[in-house]
């Protein structure tokens, strides 16, 4: 497998590809990934078939030398900035690629499978959504976020919108001190809600949730929503007629703010959410522009498949960020209740019967091979567990292809009481 960045700390001086059944054998000869079947490696991943990113005779997008984002990370040969001497060397004996061995092989470490991020940083391309309905008690974020670190997730995502960043943030504490994991280990993101999104408010909003957390910083802070609402302790102000106070703000000046904070250690990387392609060229294109979003992360499922918005995220080397991967819970007032529920849909569940798996892990793995990092959210211990199976086996292209087929650009998220902004996104 190739890192073909040439900047990067982990660059191969030769193109080593590990071969094992089922490995596109054009890639062995070929450093750009230039395979009529579109096979090629993202990160640690085993090889996974991303034609419709591929361009007749040209590199994919993630394996063009611009990008630094493709790497392999259990097979280095050089040292990973981010591990210990013990993580060093087994990646250096490494010889394990999930799917394309034995199966007293397959089982892939979650705590392994990372992507580049374009300022340098490492995101897990499993993350564990820590978001439950106001009826669900608070102590059960403590405990489902601890259990899900146990297993074997790193990678947590909470929110200042999800009022459980004080249990999540003990979660993490204890896991730190029992042993389980060091702080350097998780990746914990938060967001930036939108009654925060004043460039003076910025700050003072990330210092508020890691007083919540009792953490010295997060490793990634992102705009939660593009549209502004009236400042207050209300999450969701309204009039009296139940119509939301909108704010007026440059997400320019939002952005420059959240720049001020990376450069201040609070946060190691930046990015956005529910951004479409113009609020993102917004933001590419801003002049003095310092860092470029890392992430996108939007609402993405197989109904809701995003092709052409994680088409131009991956052209910017902006990772896509899949929240409500396995539908959404039927939460009143942010979800449509209307609409079908997506695990329970016969394709899915045919495609999960013939792997041996459950719909929720086929509908994560969808997304692992678009190359799209995706959260998991389940407070239920049982499906937490099981959602790790997802490194265990493979999609193949045709039922990726057919789960392609499922779209129907349908929305879960209701984020209609924005409806009129100037910057609703959608």
């Amino acid at each position: 497998m190739i890192c073909l960045d040439s900047s990067c700390e982990i660059h191969f001086s030769c193109h080593v590809i590990a071969l094992g059944s089922g490995l596109c054998p054009v890639l062995a000869s070929d450093p750009w990934g230039n395979c009529a079947e579109g096979i090629f490696f993202a990160s640690n991943f085993p090889p996974f078939h991303f034609p419709s990113l591929r361009k007749a005779g040209g590199p994919s997008p993630w394996t063009d030398p611009s990008c630094s984002s493709v790497m392999c990370d259990c097979c280095a040969v050089s040292t990973h900035p981010e591990d210990d001497a013990d993580t060093r060397k087994k990646r250096k004996t490494c010889t394990s690629h999930g799917p394309l061995l034995g199966k007293e092989q397959q089982v892939m470490d979650p705590k392994s499978q990372r992507l580049r991020l374009n300022d340098g940083h490492f995101i897990p391309v499993l993350g564990f959504g820590t978001y439950a309905p106001e009826e669900v008690p608070k102590s059960e974020a403590l405990e489902a976020t601890k259990y899900a670190i146990e297993v074997g997730f790193r990678h947590i995502d909470s929110a200042y919108l999800y009022q459980n960043e004080e249990q999540v943030g003990q979660a993490i504490r204890s896991k730190i001190a029992d042993g389980t994991v060091k702080r350097e280990d998780i990746f914990y993101t938060s967001k930036l809600w939108a009654t925060f999104l004043r460039p003076e408010l910025v700050r003072p909003a990330l210092e508020k949730s890691l007083k919540n957390l009792q953490l010295d910083y997060v490793d990634l802070y992102i705009i939660h929503f593009p549209v502004a609402l009236k400042p207050g302790e209300e999450l969701l102000p309204t009039d009296e007629n139940g119509k939301a106070l909108f704010d007026t703000v440059d997400l320019c000046r939002t952005w420059e703010a959240l720049e001020k904070c990376k450069d201040a250690g609070l946060t190691k990387s930046i990015g956005v959410s529910n951004f479409n392609h113009q609020q993102l060229e917004r933001i590419l294109n801003k002049p003095g522009l310092k860092y470029k979003p890392v992430c996108n992360q939007v609402e993405c499922h197989p109904y809701l498949n995003q092709s052409k918005l994680l088409d131009f995220c991956k052209s910017k080397d902006i990772i896509p960020v899949a929240y409500s991967a396995l539908g959404s819970q039927r939460v009143k007032g942010w979800v449509n209740l209307n609409h079908p529920v997506l695990l329970e849909d016969p394709v899915l569940h045919a495609i999960a019967k013939k792997h041996k798996q459950t719909s929720a892990v086929i509908a994560l793995r969808y997304q692992l091979q678009r190359g799209v990092v995706v959260l998991a959210k389940s407070y239920n211990k049982k499906r937490i567990k099981e959602n790790l199976q997802v490194f265990n086996f493979e999609l193949p292209p045709e039922d990726m292809k057919t789960i392609d087929g499922l779209n129907q650009n349908l929305r879960y998220c209701d984020f209609s009481y924005a409806v009129g902004h100037p910057d609703y996104p959608f």
